[in-house]
């Protein structure tokens, strides 16, 4: 079994310069929209496929990289200046010599395969035809696509050195990606003369399909005549499909697919294969089917997967620690693999929960329960005048117990977080000492200072008393006012920001966390 060690990329698609580290077993790639989380995905497909029909189709205008096209044609657009695609893929070293070599970003003795567009030198006069226009004009139909082990020697499709699938399921209904997966998977299972022996009774079974079956209709055709196809396009590898029952799994619904694909892949009958890919296992899955398939995952053995999500469910379960950030504004992965073994295990198995959007954020309040979630908008514009959608500032309800666990994860990527906790009756002990494992700059804790007002709701009534007064008096029968909003936390919120709207203060420490977090 071969391992892909490290990925590096250069002027591929968002990205000019990155690498990438994985471990031999599960990697979890999170990140936003438009991170490049599929791309790094794509890039491994690409190179390990070793296939040109891919490029072509995907085209090399939409896999290079915008910024440095745009960096040579405001340049002085010399030929010896166009820009190169190369996509390294480096492999755990095994005895194969055509595998090691130097040729690589690195220019160190390794084994691994990589991927290089370049400019075509048979073209020289062409592409400097194309770069004298007047109008900028990039020459990419003038690049070449280059498949080499790093010991230098050219390979395709047909040469495969390390196994895999690609399986895309945000793409599921699309018939290339299925018609690619079912080819893949084919491939990896059917010996090299099993192959030939397939393709060449393939093709006599559609010459006897018109010497049999459509002769009387060719009797009436004197001049032409009725055939199945049977050219390089048209072989058994491009008719195969993949069966469940008597059902095709074209035929089947979008979770279904998902399902059937990614538990092919990892079953029994692919004992051959190296790696997988997997692109979005959530989309199209129902919550059952969702932790089935994470079971199926995790049980995996001998297989090195990959996987993108922005699914919390995918990301704890199979273990934090696995995940890997890419962020849009970083150039380089940030890894959770130093987060501390029980939060990690903590949040295996708690219930579903908020920590893949946590991740994701720069500013963050982490509020204790659904009450002050409920109100925090209210709070926010009461103090900036704008809006927590407008400055990226997300809120997460965690409950008290979870807040140090989502800390470590804030050490760890350097999210700004502002925790405002009640002080149960003892700020120092509560608010102060038991934080003070997390001294980081981007960590703050705030909570009542007065320790009579024990919770949220005893400052809240005693900040908006007379509003509170107003809209719950009549409500209540035997309670007092604060008792009932002690009892009906989340409703009491709510009846405050539907009649209330604007006219709310804010508790003074929950003031305090939002002017820090906007420093």
């Amino acid at each position: 079994m071969r391992n892909i060690i490290q990925v590096r990329l250069q002027n591929f698609k968002r990205f000019d310069e990155f690498v990438i580290d994985f471990k031999p077993d599960v990697n979890v790639l999170i990140g936003d929209n438009e991170t490049g989380k599929s791309s790094i995905l794509l890039a491994i497909d690409l190179v390990l496929s070793g296939s040109r029909t891919k490029v072509e189709n995907i085209g090399l205008q939409s896999l290079f990289n915008s910024e440095a096209v745009a960096t040579f044609l405001s340049g002085k657009k010399l030929v010896g200046d166009l820009p190169e695609l190369i996509v390294d893929v480096y492999l755990t070293e095994q005895e194969n010599y055509e595998l090691n070599g130097k040729v690589n970003l690195r220019e160190v003795s390794c084994d691994g395969m990589r991927m290089v567009c370049k400019p075509d030198p048979d073209y020289g006069q062409e592409i400097l035809s194309v770069l004298r226009q007047e109008r900028p004009n990039f020459p990419f139909e003038f690049y070449q696509v280059h498949f080499q082990t790093f010991d230098g020697r050219a390979y395709s499709s047909h040469r495969n050195y390390v196994n895999h699938v690609f399986i895309d399921n945000s793409q599921i209904n699309n018939e290339y990606a299925m018609r690619e997966y079912i080819r893949s998977v084919y491939r990896i299972n059917a010996s090299g003369s099993e192959k030939n022996l397939h393709q060449n009774e393939y093709r006599r079974y559609k010459s006897d399909f018109k010497s049999n079956v459509l002769k009387d209709i060719n009797k009436r055709l004197p001049d032409f005549a009725f055939a199945v196809k049977s050219g390089i396009k048209d072989s058994l590898e491009t008719d195969l499909t993949l069966m469940e029952g008597d059902i095709s799994i074209d035929n089947k619904g979008k979770g279904r697919q998902c399902f059937i694909k990614t538990k092919f892949a990892l079953g029994r009958a692919n004992e051959k294969m190296d790696i997988v890919l997997l692109e979005e296992p959530e989309n199209h899955l129902s919550h059952h089917h969702m932790k089935l398939l994470i079971d199926m995952i995790r049980a995996a053995k001998q297989i090195q997967l990959f996987i993108t999500t922005h699914n919390t469910l995918v990301s704890t379960r199979l273990d934090l620690r696995r995940s890997i950030l890419i962020h849009v504004n970083s150039k380089q992965p940030m890894l959770l693999e130093h987060l501390r073994e029980e939060t990690a295990k903590f949040f295996i198995k708690a219930p579903d929960n908020n920590v893949v959007e946590y991740i994701l954020s720069q500013k963050v309040i982490l509020v204790e329960g659904d009450a002050e979630y409920m109100l925090m908008s209210e709070f926010y514009e009461e103090v900036t005048k704008s809006t927590l959608d407008a400055d990226l500032v997300h809120v997460i309800s965690v409950g008290g117990i979870s807040f140090k666990r989502y800390l470590d994860v804030a050490k760890i990527l350097g999210i700004k977080t502002a925790v405002i906790r009640d002080n149960d009756g003892d700020y120092d002990t509560h608010c102060v000492d038991n934080y003070s494992e997390y001294p980081d700059p981007y960590l703050r804790i705030f909570g009542e200072k007065d320790n009579t007002l024990r919770t949220f709701e005893y400052i809240l009534y005693t900040m908006n008393k007379s509003i509170c007064d107003e809209l719950f008096s009549t409500k209540r029968k035997k309670l007092t006012v604060l008792e009932y909003m002690l009892c009906q936390k989340s409703e009491t919120a709510y009846q405050l920001i539907e009649q209330k709207p604007g006219q709310i203060k804010t508790p003074g420490y929950i003031k305090e966390a939002i002017e820090w977090l906007r420093l």
